[in-house]
C-alpha cells in the first residue's frame, strides 16, 4: 500500500478524500481515508488515455472500489492540483488536451467540496512537511520555517513558494515558468539567440522542461556548429548521461546551469531564505550529474548578492508523490 505522509488533520470535512496531482503527461490519484492516515492507494494514469479528468477520476474510483470492496466509500471531498493557472471555473491545461469545468467535476463526482489549486501551490504546501528521506540536499537541509520556494522541471516548468505565518503556512502560486529566461555568459547568449529562431519569446519553460529539452538541444547543437538530430527528451538524457554524444552532454550541462541561475532568481524574488527545492520528474533522472553540475555555482552567481544566495540551501525532491500530500493539506486548511 502506497502511503504519502501528510500533516496533522484539523479538518471536519467527512472522509474519505480524493486527491490528485495532474500534470501534462500523468495524473496521480490518491486516497485519504481518515485523520492522520496520509495519502494511500496511489495510482498513476496516463493523461493521453482519457478524454477528461472526470473520466480518469471515475476510472481510479472504480479501480479502488474493486480493490477495497465493502470498505470503499464514495468521497464527498476532493482536491486537484493542476499544472496550469487556476482562479476561474474553466480550467485548461497548457501542456495537454484536458480541459474541465470545476462545477462539472463537482457535479459528476457528486462532491460536497471541491478544491482546485495549482500543482506547484500543492507542492509548495508539502515543503514544510518533507522528511530527509524525501529529499537530497546539496550541502545542508533547508529549514522548515520562514519562506521556501520550489521550481520543478517536468513536462512544463512549475514555480511556487510558501511562507510561514502565525496562522499557518500560506502557499503563493504563480506562473514563473513563463518568465523570460536570461543568459549569464556568451555561450548561453548564443544558445538563447538560436532558440529565438524557433520561438520569439524564450521563457524558462521553453528550455528547462520536458517539452523544452529538445529545443535546448537544438540550440546547443547550432551553437556548437553541429547538425541537430531528432532526439526526444528521453534520448537526450540517455546520451548525455552516458557521454556517448558530446552535444547531449553539453545540453545537460547547460540545462543544469540555466536552471541554477533561474532558481537563484526565484530565491531573490520571493525571499526564499530558508531554502529552494527542485521538484518535477526530469532532475531526479540526472542523479549525480546534477549534483556535480554547475547548478549551485550559477545559483549563487548574482554579483553583490553572492553571499545572500550562498546561505540559501537547495535540495532535490526525490518523492514524486509529494504534491498529493500538499493537496490533502489544502483541504485541511480550507476549514482550519
Amino acid at each position: 500500500m502506497d502511503i504519502v505522509s501528510s500533516s496533522t488533520s484539523r479538518n471536519t470535512s467527512p472522509y474519505p478524500w480524493l486527491v490528485a496531482d495532474i500534470g501534462g503527461s500523468n495524473a496521480r490519484f490518491g486516497w485519504v481515508a481518515g485523520p492522520n492516515q496520509g495519502v494511500e492507494h496511489v495510482q498513476t494514469l496516463a493523461v493521453h488515455e482519457f478524454a477528461t479528468p472526470i473520466a480518469a477520476s471515475q476510472t481510479y474510483l472504480a479501480n479502488l472500489h474493486a480493490k477495497l470492496g465493502e470498505e470503499f466509500k464514495t468521497p464527498h471531498c476532493a482536491a486537484f492540483a493542476v499544472a496550469t493557472a487556476v482562479g476561474q471555473d474553466q480550467i485548461s491545461f497548457t501542456n495537454s488536451h484536458w480541459s474541465f469545468s470545476q462545477a462539472a467535476v463537482k457535479s459528476a463526482l457528486k462532491l460536497d467540496q471541491f478544491l482546485v489549486l495549482n500543482d506547484f501551490e500543492a507542492l509548495a504546501l508539502s515543503l514544510p512537511c518533507l522528511s530527509p528521506e524525501q529529499i537530497r540536499a546539496h550541502d545542508r537541509l533547508p529549514e522548515q520555517s520562514g519562506t521556501l520556494a520550489v521550481v520543478g522541471p517536468g513536462t512544463g516548468l512549475g514555480v511556487g513558494s510558501v511562507i510561514q505565518t502565525r496562522h499557518g503556512w500560506i502557499a503563493i502560486p504563480g506562473e514563473g515558468g513563463h518568465a523570460t529566461l536570461a543568459a549569464t555568459d556568451d555561450f548561453e547568449s548564443h544558445v538563447l539567440s538560436n532558440a529565438r529562431c524557433e520561438f520569439p519569446h524564450v521563457s524558462a519553460e521553453r528550455l528547462l522542461s520536458g517539452i523544452g529539452l529538445p529545443v535546448l538541444y537544438r540550440a546547443v547543437a547550432k551553437t556548437m556548429g553541429d547538425l541537430p538530430q531528432d532526439f526526444s527528451t528521453e534520448r537526450i538524457v540517455e546520451l548525455g548521461l552516458s557521454g556517448d554524444n558530446l552535444v547531449c552532454v553539453k545540453t545537460l550541462d547547460c540545462f543544469c546551469a540555466l536552471l541554477g541561475s533561474f532558481c537563484g532568481n526565484i530565491a531573490l524574488t520571493v525571499g526564499a531564505r530558508s531554502g529552494v527545492y527542485i521538484g518535477g520528474g526530469i532532475v531526479p533522472r540526472l542523479g549525480d550529474f546534477f549534483f556535480h553540475s554547475r547548478f549551485r555555482e550559477k545559483f549563487e552567481a548574482k554579483g553583490r548578492f553572492h553571499a545572500y544566495l550562498q546561505d540559501i540551501p537547495t535540495a532535490l525532491i526525490i518523492d514524486t508523490l509529494a504534491a498529493l500530500s500538499g493537496a490533502a493539506f489544502a483541504i485541511e486548511q480550507s476549514e482550519a
